[in-house]
């Protein structure tokens, strides 16, 4: 019987590592912020301080991974959407619907300005948010085409739409906040069709109008 190579083996291990603890930092993130002691998301992670730091050296290097990580998980989200579902206006309302997954992008960028940027100076994080917000322009431009979502609309205002989503509303009852993101996302498309019959003030937004 042959047996794994121990590079190999050390690869992967490094890569399970890697794994743990970004799946632990995004849970500790999106309920804490990203100020969490590093022990904490350590501990969290089921490995130890000192795996922690070789993987990840300063709580800046930890916000960048995790991050794109979040980024390029929704994008492939969105990816997704848009080759499965059969119309343009399906695609849409399927990535409205991946709000919940954004929670962690805004909970980042919103908690302090020292995260923020940190996030937008990250080459790799910004061209992952230019191409995120250049696919919801072609899903946009799809339903527009097929004329089932407003022309006076962008992909920037589906993005400010999704954010909005987003925002904590402390006063509902925890009965009312099950189903208050899945009204909003049903009152936005309605707003959103091409039936819509007010007109929007100002123009659309587009990719251009959001912060990379």
């Amino acid at each position: 019987m042959g047996t794994v190579e121990p590079a190999t083996r050390l690869r992967a291990d490094a890569q399970r590592n890697r794994d743990l603890i970004i799946s632990a930092a995004k849970t500790v993130f999106a309920s804490r912020g990203p100020d969490v002691p590093m022990e904490e998301i350590a501990k969290e992670s089921g490995v130890g301080v000192g795996t922690l730091y070789r993987r990840f050296p300063d709580r800046d290097a930890l916000i960048r991974a995790v991050a794109a990580d979040n980024l390029g998980q929704i994008l492939d989200k969105v990816r997704a959407a848009m080759a499965e579902e059969p119309t343009g206006w399906d695609a849409l309302a399927r990535i409205m619907r991946l709000s919940t997954d954004l929670r962690l992008s805004v909970a980042l960028t919103a908690s302090s300005e020292r995260s923020l940027e940190i996030i937008r100076g990250d080459e790799k994080i910004t061209e992952l948010r230019r191409t995120l917000m250049g696919a919801l322009d072609e899903v946009v431009t799809l339903a527009q085409r097929e004329k089932t979502v407003r022309q006076d609309v962008g992909g920037g205002d589906v993005a400010v739409l999704c954010s909005l989503l987003l925002q904590k509303v402390r006063s509902l009852s925890e009965e009312g906040l099950e189903f208050a993101t899945e009204r909003c996302v049903a009152i936005m498309l309605d707003g959103l069709r091409a039936s819509a019959s007010n007109p929007l003030p100002g123009r659309p937004l587009t990719k251009n109008d959001v912060k990379h």
